[in-house]
Order: C-alpha cells, then sequence, then structure tokens
C-alpha cells in the first residue's frame, strides 16, 4: 500500500486532472447529449473499466513498449480515434429516434441498462493510449521505494479511476439533464443528437490528428 501522505497527495492531483475537460470528458458529454443521463453514466463505467485494464496493464510493464514502439502507439490511437467517429456517426444517423429520454420507456417504467453503452465506453478506455503513457510516467512518482512497487501502483491506479468515474459521471449526468430540459420536442432532441455526435467525430478527430 502506498503511504498516507503519498495517497492523499495522489488522489487531489488526479481530482485536478480529471475534472479539466479533455477527450474522455467531451466524449461523455457527447453521449449525454445525444442519448441522455443514464446512457452516459454507462459509458463512464465501461470507459472505467478499460481504465483499469490499462492501469494492470502499467503493472504488468506493457507501457514501455508503447514508449518504445511508434508504430504500436499510433494504432492503438488510431483504433480509438476511429472508434469515436462511428459512435459520432451512429449518433448522428439515429438522432431522430431519441424522441424520448432513454431513461423511460413510453408507458414511463425504467429500463435495464444497456450494455451495449458500457461496452462502447470500455472500447474508448482500453484505446486510450495517453492514459496509460499518462499512468506509466506519473505513478511511479507517487510510489515509496521502501515498499512493494506493484501494490502501490494498483492501489494508485484504482483510485485514478474512482476519481474519473466520479468526475465524467458527473459532466455526463449535466449534458444527460440539459437534453431533458430541452427535449419536449422531438426536433430538439434530434438537434441535440445531431451536436453529439458532432462533438464525438469532434474528438475521435483531435485524437488522430494528434
Amino acid at each position: 500500500m502506498p503511504s498516507a501522505s503519498n495517497l492523499g497527495g495522489f488522489a487531489g492531483f488526479a481530482f485536478i486532472l480529471v475534472i479539466i475537460p479533455g477527450p474522455s470528458v467531451l466524449f461523455v458529454i457527447g453521449r449525454g447529449v445525444a442519448l441522455g443521463r443514464r446512457a452516459a453514466v454507462e459509458t463512464v463505467a465501461g470507459n472505467t473499466l478499460g481504465a483499469v485494464l490499462q492501469v494492470f496493464a502499467v503493472a504488468a510493464g506493457l507501457a514501455p513498449l508503447m514508449e518504445r514502439s511508434d508504430g504500436f502507439r499510433s494504432a492503438i490511437r488510431w483504433l480509438g480515434a476511429g472508434y469515436l467517429v462511428y459512435l459520432g456517426v451512429q449518433a448522428i444517423r439515429h438522432r431522430s429516434d431519441a424522441s424520448l429520454p432513454p431513461e423511460t420507456t413510453v408507458n414511463g417504467s425504467t429500463q435495464p441498462a444497456d450494455r451495449h453503452h458500457v461496452r462502447q465506453g470500455f472500447v474508448v478506455g482500453i484505446t486510450n493510449p495517453k492514459l496509460m503513457v499518462f499512468l506509466a510516467a506519473v505513478l511511479p512518482q507517487f510510489v515509496d521505494s521502501e515498499r512493494a512497487a506493484l501494490p502501490q501502483i494498483l492501489v494508485l491506479g484504482l483510485v485514478f479511476a474512482i476519481v474519473a468515474f466520479v468526475s465524467d459521471s458527473a459532466w455526463g449526468i449535466l449534458a444527460g439533464t440539459a437534453r431533458t430540459w430541452l427535449g419536449g420536442s422531438a426536433d430538439r432532441v434530434s438537434t441535440l443528437g445531431l451536436a453529439g455526435g458532432v462533438l464525438m467525430i469532434g474528438v475521435g478527430v483531435a485524437i488522430a490528428v494528434h
């Protein structure tokens, strides 16, 4: 386990980092605007699972491969960027289908969790090469050299994932709430779906060209 001072310092650092809107936050906001609060939170859950696997990959030593291999890092970046563009296109194509918030059905009953949203968020999270490089670069800075490194890296990485889940969920809920407020007409919901799709495509393109 990390020392209390290292754990607290890293938690504060992670909070400051994740509340600043970046590609993941913009992706979640796009989902919330296009599909609603529940879809956004489900997407965040999948994204967090992808981040957790990246933590294990860093602990297992995969990150140095990404740092040494430009081809491997580029392939992961293009895969993630392409998937974001695909999700944005799908949101635009099906924007007219979202005449009601996805949290409810026509009779007002609650819908079960949509595994597609979780799965899509997971793909985006696991194909984020910058996250892995970040974890590989930052986590060791908070590791106590007098203690076993592996457990500390895992704990710190999980703390980061938890902080990111809470922050990203808040962004998604805010975006989905705005969609609900403006979703009194099918035309407005369709316009919001279009905006969310365009935002996701923009994030994907930005990742690809960065």
